[in-house]
């Protein structure tokens, strides 16, 4: 920092050995630690060594200039940006959203870009942001890029951010809304989409939308958090085929960019913490498809050992029938006729952060 000046650099350094890298670890989305430089404006990633079940590389995730006043900020580089108020699905972060099953959020992922932020005296605030990247040619272009504007202010009680994007060279529309219900807090996603794949001729629109509630009470000298939450994607699956051998051009092409992490249109999340013991937080997710019943269910025992250190123990499990999104999934047979199936099994993760 010097004055209104300030300069960010976060530097990491990964390796990773298991019989799951690559495309298959990612698409888990517990925790895709190693990201993608590929279509980023800048290649800040450098492969050190590779093989078939081991990968080691460092990266820059962060790389940043900022200028700031009592009133503007204009940010320059690799920076992190989070739109919408989704608890498990983000409708309103299409540029780089977490993972309904993304164990750590504490550091979310930069991309290349440009941010003007301005606040005003009745305490709205305004933002424009252009992210750049390279296409499938490997030149920056427009087609590639984002461009978005963001309005957020208060009207009474409500909480609202209306935003603008051209994103992918795709008309991007959304609104926000958050208000109190009592003890608890309302919110509302609502994202309006000029289809998502680019060479998908006569584009459809279409809508994704959230809309959550949440509390957090005390019981028995203990803190319970507890929240509900509905996500609707019209550009799903309303019939999930098997074997699953093509999806539709807008779905595909969400799924590879990170923007969608299911195929089928309606869902259901509910889920809570339990304070079992200030050190010691125990939390449940179930994501439910409300089109075949099937389920994933996601639980935490989250433990403070140090005041900077905490360690997490998990599970994932599947629920529902052959062929149902949670359950594995038939997407077609091997030339000796195997069936072969994706999704589905249960995972175990143990997790230690240390901060310093």
């Amino acid at each position: 920092d010097s004055g209104a000046w300030s300069v960010e650099m976060a530097h990491t350094l990964l390796i990773q050995h298991g019989d799951q890298l690559g495309p298959t670890l990612a698409a888990s989305g517990l925790n895709p630690v190693v990201v993608s430089d590929d279509r980023r404006l800048m290649d800040l990633t450098f492969d050190l060594n590779d093989g078939q079940r081991h990968q080691a590389l460092h990266r820059l995730d962060r790389l940043n200039a900022q200028w700031r006043s009592d009133q503007w900020a204009v940010t320059l580089g690799r920076q992190a940006v989070s739109w919408g108020s989704g608890i498990v699905f983000q409708p309103l972060d299409p540029f780089n959203p977490f993972a309904p099953t993304a164990v750590d959020r504490d550091y979310k992922a930069g991309d290349d870009l440009v941010l003007i932020e301005r606040l005003f005296e009745n305490g709205h605030d305004m933002q424009l942001m252009r992210v750049f990247r390279r296409d499938a040619a490997d030149q920056v272009s427009n087609s590639a890029a984002s461009t978005a504007a963001k309005w957020h202010g208060y009207a009474g009680p409500l909480e609202f951010e209306l935003i603008a994007a051209q994103h992918y060279g795709r008309d991007f529309f959304g609104v926000s809304g958050r208000v109190p219900l009592g003890p608890a807090v309302l919110r509302s996603d609502i994202a309006i989409r000029e289809g998502v794949s680019a060479g998908t001729q006569n584009s459809q629109w279409g809508t994704l939308g959230i809309v959550n509630v949440d509390v957090a009470f005390p019981w028995r000298g203990r803190t319970i958090y507890a929240f509900a939450e509905y996500f609707h994607n019209d550009f799903g699956l309303s019939d999930l085929s098997s074997p699953l051998t093509q999806l539709p051009a807008d779905l595909q092409v969400g799924l590879e960019r990170g923007e969608f992490f299911n195929l089928m249109r309606d869902y259901l999340a509910l889920g809570g913490s339990l304070e079992w013991h200030p050190l010691l937080t125990q939390q449940l997710t179930l994501i439910s498809n409300l089109h075949d019943a099937s389920s994933l269910v996601q639980m935490q025992l989250a433990w403070d050992v140090a005041q900077n250190q905490n360690v997490q123990l998990g599970w994932v499990g599947f629920t529902g029938g052959g062929g149902d999104e949670f359950a594995p999934v038939s997407i077609g047979a091997l030339p000796t006729g195997q069936t072969v199936t994706q999704g589905g099994g249960d995972r175990v993760y143990l997790r230690w952060a240390g901060y310093f």
